[in-house]
């Protein structure tokens, strides 16, 4: 993703001023580091928060993709809020997966009406991919559980009751991501589905979320951007 994100901004006419990975952490609190007007972090949720943290003491705000940290968000957000930081996050920066978000917020509205439905998730991942379910697969089953009052959580794999909504994650080969939402009945099937050909769109929402935080102020997402 790093790489993308490098390549996309230079193509977009924006200057690189600091590259920070594991092996040179001690550049937050680089000059070159706090020159820059955002960050864009993509990492891994053992070490996304610090970095939040290095990025906020520096003065710059950060752009982050890095899910599995939902169990803190609540926190960081008023963190952000009442020190007056920048955070732009979102679990899925694809300009296609938001669109897909708001189809499915608008789906399960429908569905709500009609409880002879069950409802159910399957997202498949790259090997890589360390978080199960895929931060995009809780945002999507987020907006199911708003809008269908008979789902009131999800739970990994296997609904055990009618309540529950299932996400079963899959790990395989090189896939950038598939989000599948089944709707099944006695008499049929509704499917809704959003397949990532490449990493390219996840960049370069990355890159564009960038261009829009640059001089805002506080906890912000895909929503604000896009204005859904």
């Amino acid at each position: 993703m790093g790489k993308i994100i490098e390549r996309i901004a230079l193509e977009r006419g924006h200057e690189i001023v600091s590259i920070i990975d594991i092996d040179n952490r001690d550049d937050f609190k680089s000059d070159a580091f706090k020159s820059a007007d955002v960050a864009i972090e993509f990492t891994v949720p053992q070490v996304a928060l610090d970095n939040y943290k290095q990025a906020f003491e520096a003065g710059v705000a950060v752009v982050s993709g890095t899910t599995g940290w939902a169990d803190q968000q609540e926190k960081v957000k008023a963190d952000v809020l009442k020190n007056g930081y920048t955070l732009f996050w979102s679990s899925n920066f694809s300009l296609g997966v938001n669109i897909f978000m708001a189809v499915n917020k608008y789906l399960a509205k429908i569905m709500n009406r009609f409880p002879e439905y069950n409802v159910e998730m399957t997202e498949v991942h790259h090997t890589q991919k360390l978080d199960a379910p895929s931060g995009t697969a809780i945002t999507l089953a987020e907006g199911i559980l708003d809008n269908i009052d008979r789902k009131t959580g999800w739970v990994k794999e296997i609904q055990q009751n009618d309540n529950e909504l299932a996400i079963k994650s899959i790990r395989e080969g090189q896939v950038p991501g598939i989000h599948t939402i089944r709707y099944e009945s006695f008499a049929d099937i509704i499917e809704i589905t959003h397949d990532a050909k490449s990493r390219e769109g996840f960049a370069l929402g990355a890159v564009l979320a960038a261009e829009f935080t640059c001089g805002k102020k506080g906890f912000l997402g895909m929503n604000d951007m896009l204005n859904f």
